[in-house]
């Protein structure tokens, strides 16, 4: 399996937490989407440099495993992996860790389409600009 990823750590928010004082489930997609976001800007394909070449790339699934709370206050590590996939799609794998206790809080996977901005259509291969961009990027080898 090749990949890229990039962390990025946060606190747990007092908006994100509900009336038994954890992160509310919710917002664990939240941490996903901080994760992507990061990711994106590192590997230099963000979310605008894709809107900017007429494309949006929405989230068609959504997978969380819950394994340990996050409290408000905590310090947490948002991991995010891009796999490389011969489909058109975007396919992101997540953990999110409290540095706190050093426990993982979650594992997730997600899922995303390419959809031409001007026509709504789903594009069944890559774009080129993305399939360049798969070209020039150093992807890792999971052993």
């Amino acid at each position: 399996m090749e990949y890229i990823e990039a962390s990025i750590s946060v606190r747990a928010r007092f908006s994100e937490v509900d009336a038994m004082g954890v992160v509310w489930h919710g917002n664990y997609l939240k941490y996903f989407e901080d994760g992507r976001e990061h990711l994106g800007e590192t590997s230099n394909m963000s979310y605008m440099d894709i809107a900017k070449r007429g494309y949006f790339v929405p989230i068609v699934t959504a997978h969380v495993d819950y394994k340990s709370p996050l409290t408000f206050g905590d310090r947490i590590q948002i991991t995010c992996r891009l796999i490389k996939s011969r489909s058109a799609k975007l396919i992101h794998e997540y953990e999110v860790k409290n540095l706190e206790n050093n426990k993982v809080s979650c594992l997730g996977r997600t899922e995303q389409v390419f959809l031409n901005a001007d026509t709504k259509e789903l594009e069944l291969t890559y774009p080129s600009f993305y399939e360049e961009w798969i070209g020039k990027t150093a992807w890792s080898t999971e052993a």
